[in-house]
């Protein structure tokens, strides 16, 4: 029998184009504009307005835009990096995103994952899977902020062989057994006769991972244990030489990049770089996405958060301009949880 569909082949384009898609939140709290006006009000930098969340998102899902990605900021850190992420608690929000859309994938960018018990992230990740109608993908990273580790009881230090041994944990919770075999879980002394289990299982075979940067790991164990890699984005030159290794290495499995955007209204901007990305108009930006597509990139998703142009008027631009270059893959049939 052929194998179910997964939220990978939902999100990369088969012809091979480069689709497009969005990181939460749908702010743009970073750009000059609202700076000056949440200094003059008093209000903390990186703590994006979510007031319009909900509908944001269901326009997006609307207007075609291939997925909607989550970041994990387990503590709010004001003195250091000054960035709430995407605020809410990751798989709450992305339980609410299941019900609000329809079409668009589901993803975090990323889970980190060895602060949080791998069985409950495997069940929270399969719950939010199943309530999607499998349009999910779990992005992981090792993490980056070392004031967090301690809270949590882990040790920085040893972050990257937790994350081999979670992930382990996560591919075995995913597997279907039999109720008298249970989990195969021995290097936690998990007794394999007694039937125990994770519930639900995610709609395919697994959930597909996609890990950001390296997360202290080989590009070695990289290809070898997960599904695509998200990585940042790079100039022309350098990202030739990062995705031609990743392709040396991966045998076809994709390469995904998040990029922050300044799309500005005057069409003919020419693109300069801002940090992780470009500020740009649409005709340097379809460009610029082409080229990034011809050396293998299959998916970006844009942080509006430096713009300074209302985010609605943003997504419709983008939605009429340049998702007709760059359409969403063919939608796999949806078998939501209603």
């Amino acid at each position: 029998m052929p194998s179910t569909p997964t939220a990978l082949d939902r999100l990369v384009n088969p012809d091979g184009r480069l689709t497009l898609g969005l990181e939460l939140p749908l702010d743009n709290d970073w750009g000059a504009t609202r700076l000056r006006a949440d200094r003059a009000a008093g209000r903390p930098f990186g703590v994006p307005d979510l007031t319009e969340h909900a509908r944001l998102a269901r326009l997006a899902d609307a207007l075609g835009f291939a997925a909607l990605w989550v970041r994990d900021v387990p503590l709010y850190d004001p003195q250091q990096f000054g960035d709430a992420g995407s605020v809410f608690e990751t798989f709450t929000h992305l339980g609410h995103l299941a019900a609000l859309t329809e079409r668009a994938v589901l993803g975090t960018a990323a889970v980190v994952l060895p602060l949080r018990r791998p069985l409950l992230v495997a069940k929270a990740a399969a719950t939010v899977d199943v309530l999607s109608g499998g349009r999910f993908i779990l992005g992981l990273a090792s993490g980056d902020r070392p004031v967090e580790y301690p809270l949590f009881g882990e040790d920085f230090a040893s972050r990257g062989a937790t994350f081999r041994q979670n992930v382990d944990i996560l591919r075995a919770a995913w597997a279907t057994h039999l109720p008298e075999q249970g989990m195969n879980l021995p290097h936690v002394g998990l007794p394999s006769d007694r039937g125990l289990d994770v519930l639900p299982k995610p709609t395919g075979a697994t959930i597909p991972l996609a890990v950001a940067g390296h997360a202290q790991q080989s590009a070695e164990w990289i290809t070898q244990n997960v599904d695509a890699s998200l990585n940042y984005p790079r100039p022309l030159g350098a990202l030739h030489l990062k995705t031609r290794e990743w392709q040396k290495l991966a045998k076809g499995k994709p390469y995904l990049t998040p990029m922050q955007l300044d799309l500005t209204t005057d069409p003919d901007t020419p693109a300069t770089a801002i940090r992780l990305g470009l500020r740009t108009g649409r005709h340097a930006l379809r460009e610029h996405l082409k080229a990034m597509s011809d050396l293998g990139v299959a998916h970006v998703s844009f942080n509006l958060r430096p713009g300074d142009r209302p985010v609605e008027e943003v997504l419709q631009e983008l939605a009429e301009e340049l998702l007709p270059c760059f359409p969403s893959a063919t939608p796999m049939p949806s078998t939501a949880t209603t």
